[in-house]
């Protein structure tokens, strides 16, 4: 269980549509895609409606500040076996990393590795009242790309498992090019949350609107005037 789990859902029953891709960014083959991962019926281009909408308003915002640059759209719509898929993979690839095999491995540096795996992925979870938040078309994985058409170097890759992907990673680091990632990120966050959306606390590439972790965001910051979550999982 995350915090945000605590929420209750309403679902609203908003359809699930294809991200106008012609307006932002997108990588090809989509990364989880070339990795074996199978999506099914839909493809992890896709989102809420609602959701879309707010997405191109963050577009447009991120326009007004910096002309011919785009949101670049990693991964967004995930069904919970493409969530398992992943976790399984990330989890296989700290072995490889670490030189390990499982059969190597004692209870704790399993259960170590399982806690650096969860950091980044969300539980597959089946249960309705606790879904993966890209399970519920409601959450995007973006970052910027700029006027020349190159990945704006935001300090870290998207699904790093590691301290970098904390969205304040170089806040205090004073190195230039640190201050720079620090600046990409800030620019990121700003034209989302100015749309509408919350930001994973751990991730600096992961927003959502609607979700449980969205509204747990916004009643942390204004407990007053609490919300529920209005998209569940999708399937």
């Amino acid at each position: 269980m995350r915090p945000y789990h605590q929420i209750a859902i309403f679902e609203c029953g908003e359809p699930l549509i294809e991200i106008p891709l012609n307006l932002f960014a997108v990588e090809s083959p989509h990364p989880y895609k070339k990795l074996g991962a199978t999506y099914g019926e839909h493809s992890p281009y896709y989102l809420r409606q609602s959701v879309i909408e707010n997405l191109i308003q963050a577009q447009n915002y991120l326009n007004l500040l910096h002309p011919d640059w785009r949101i670049q759209i990693f991964d967004a719509y995930r069904p919970i076996a493409v969530q398992q898929f992943m976790v399984d993979y990330s989890f296989a690839q700290a072995l490889q990393d670490r030189k390990l095999t499982e059969v190597e491995l004692s209870p704790n540096l399993r259960q170590e590795i399982w806690e650096a795996v969860y950091e980044i992925w969300a539980v597959p979870s089946s249960d309705r009242k606790t879904p993966p938040p890209h399970s519920t078309g409601a959450a995007v994985d973006v970052t910027l790309v700029d006027n020349t058409g190159q990945i704006v170097n935001m300090g870290s890759p998207i699904d790093e498992m590691s301290e970098r992907s904390h969205p304040d990673y170089y806040a205090n680091n004073h190195h230039p090019e640190a201050q720079q990632y620090h600046f990409h990120r800030q620019l990121l966050q700003d034209v989302m949350l100015k749309a509408g959306f919350q930001r994973n606390p751990r991730e600096w590439w992961h927003f959502s609107i609607g979700d449980q972790m969205w509204a747990w965001l916004n009643n942390q910051s204004n407990p007053a005037n609490p919300v529920t979550a209005r998209y569940g999982r999708i399937a």
